[in-house]
This record gives structure tokens, sequence and C-alpha cells, in this order.
């Protein structure tokens, strides 16, 4: 690749770098997206992670032999590391379409701890920059996680499709009476257990952990028993031990309607998807609120480039 490619890139991340750098320091958030696919040619996410840098390449055909795409992302690492003034054992490389060959070094090894603690909003998260497809905390639902904090006094909630349970943790956090978190995944479910824990949340009956598949689990529930209820379900789900295929846009209104059951009088949803095809069928939800929210729940580092969107649906 030229080097007039390379000087693009350059000036397009030190571009960003100041200006995101400048506002999440005015605004004390010391994790977020930098850089997002802005070039063609440089099709990485780039995300901050405190002291440490998460680096995924996109995948694409590039058209470059294994040694020129070595070099390349080498060369590339190099400017990251120059610009945000971090060192390389500081980068975290996810190159999603290959396997590790001469850049192993910038793959996790033995030696090198992937997990590290990060604050957002005064709480404390685990974040594992290497082991899975993602990091454990979603940088775009920032500001909805503390629209959950501010909401959660003395209300009984529900994370559903919990993740890593960084909701529950806001929620517990706004002084939740209760926090149920629900996920299929065991693997995401002792995580958002060791989240709640770090933040000093362990009463095991106040904070509930249930594994299980969404769909199954919403059909057990009473009526009335929740008041706030998390549902960012993903695009799509077939996994071996779910009893059904989840299709977000075929399935959504069931999802949602399932969810108004057991929410109780003047309860609340926060319902987000990033099916970028998505389109919201509210004539058939049985509610008389639904709010698009995504424009006031995105984040400053996500203007302009975010790909999902948030509604709060009302009983």
């Amino acid at each position: 690749m030229s080097d007039d490619k390379f000087i693009m890139f350059t000036n397009r991340l030190e571009k960003v770098y100041r200006h995101l750098g400048k506002q999440a320091k005015r605004l004390g958030v010391s994790c977020y997206r930098l850089y997002d696919h802005d070039l063609p040619e440089f099709p990485f996410c780039i995300e901050v992670y405190e002291q440490n840098i998460y680096v995924a390449e996109y995948r694409r055909r590039h058209g470059m032999s294994e040694e020129e795409h070595d070099d390349w992302v080498e060369k590339s690492i190099e400017l990251i590391c120059k610009i945000l003034k971090v060192k390389k054992e500081n980068i975290y490389l996810k190159l999603r379409q290959r396997k590790p060959g001469r850049l192993g070094q910038y793959q996790k090894t033995g030696e090198r701890k992937a997990e590290f603690i990060v604050e957002e909003n005064g709480l404390r998260f685990i974040v594992n920059l290497s082991d899975y497809l993602d990091t454990g905390l979603f940088l775009d639902h920032r500001v909805t996680r503390e629209k959950v904090k501010v909401e959660a006094k003395d209300k009984k909630v529900l994370n559903l499709f919990s993740y890593t349970g960084s909701f529950s943790v806001n929620g517990a956090a706004g002084k939740a009476s209760e926090v149920v978190t629900v996920d299929l995944s065991k693997t995401y479910l002792d995580w958002a257990q060791r989240n709640m824990q770090l933040n000093g949340y362990a009463d095991p009956a106040k904070y509930k952990f249930i594994h299980a598949d969404v769909l199954q689990y919403l059909n057990t529930v009473s009526k009335n028993s929740f008041d706030l209820i998390i549902l960012d379900p993903p695009t799509f789900s077939n996994s071996k031990r779910m009893e059904d295929i989840l299709d977000i846009q075929r399935d959504h209104v069931t999802l949602i309607n399932d969810c108004l059951l057991i929410l109780s009088q003047g309860g609340k949803i926060y319902f987000s998807t990033n099916y970028k095809k998505f389109i919201l069928d509210a004539k058939s939800i049985q509610s008389g609120s639904i709010n698009d929210i995504t424009k006031q729940t995105t984040p400053f580092d996500f203007e302009g480039k975010i790909n999902r969107v948030c509604y709060l649906i009302e009983k």
C-alpha cells in the first residue's frame, strides 16, 4: 500500500483522537470508540479501554498476499501506537478472518492477561480484549445504561439476553429492589455475576442469575412481575440449546408483547436491536406509548455512525 494511504490514515486518526479524546476527557469517559472503518483502505474498529487499545479488522477481500497483509497490519499498528502514545503490548488485535501467523505477538498468549477492569459511570466492569468476538462491554449503550441506573430505584429489574450483565450492574447501582439477569450462555452469565460481585452486589435474595432460553423463560413468569425490562436480543440465534430459532425482525412483536404481559402497570421496556434493516411493527405491539430514543441514547463517540435502534415502550 502506498505511503499516501498511510498518511491519510495518520491524518484521520490524529484528527478523531484529538476531537474524541478531548470529549472523553471532559465527560470522564475512559472507554470509547475512536475509529470505525472511517477510511475504506483501513477497515478497522479501534476502541480505547483506558490504557489498552482494542483493534478489530473487518472481513474483506483485500487482494494482498499474506506477507503484504502482515506488513500492512504491522505498519498500521505502529501508527496507532505512535498516535495514541501506547506500547505495542497494550494493543489487542483481532484478525477475524485469519489464523495467527507472524502476527501472533498481537494475539492472546498464555503469558498475557486478557482481562482488565475498567470504569464507566463510577461502576467497574471486566473486559476481555482477546478471547471473544466482543469485549464484554458494548460501548454504544453507555447512555442507555445510565438511563437504567437513573430509572431503577425501588424497581424490580429484568435484564434479558443479558450478555455480561452491564445493565444489571447499573440497575443494582440505581438501588433496584431486585435484579434478575437471564442469558442462555453460561460463560456470559458467570461473567455477569462476576461484574455484579465486583461492584458489591452479591446478595442472592436480591440479585438472581437465570441460565435459560429467554423465549421459554418468558412463558414461566407471572403477570406484573417486573417494573423495568431491558430487552437487547441478538439479531439472529439458532443455538442448539434453544428450542426455537430467534429472528428479531420476525419475532420482535411476540418478544415485546410477552414482556408487556409480565410488566407492571406504568412499567418500562428498553428495547434495542442492531439489525440494520429493522422495522418496528408498532401497530401489533400492545402498548399505547412507544418512543424511538435512538438519538438520545447515542453516545458522543457513535454520533453519525450508530448501527442500532432503541425504543422506550411503556405499559
